[in-house]
């Protein structure tokens, strides 16, 4: 399994996207903006999977240049991505 926070850092995205989503982690609380965006938030691992992909539908819908591309909610699973990835435990180096 390749590990997320590779996932993360291959993830290609507009400059402006990037930057409004780390604006937005300051004000990220995961109680309330998290099941906004996922059925369930137990398991961290299965957040970031669904968040990953609602991440690849959203990106679809912009670059086919959608009239109907939810900007703000793309904001948000990213704001929400960085934050999860933050709370997984880090691997011990070797």
């Amino acid at each position: 399994m390749t590990d997320i926070r590779t996932i993360l850092a291959n993830l290609c995205r507009p400059r402006l996207l990037i930057r409004a989503a780390r604006f937005g982690l300051e004000d990220y609380r995961r109680d309330r903006d998290l099941r906004r965006l996922v059925k369930e938030s137990v398991n961290p691992y299965t957040v970031l999977s669904e968040l990953l992909a609602e991440d690849a539908r959203l990106e679809q819908i912009r670059r086919t240049g959608d009239l109907n591309y939810p900007v703000a909610r793309h904001v948000e699973v990213l704001v929400a991505l960085m934050a999860e990835v933050n709370l997984l435990p880090r691997r011990i180096a070797q």
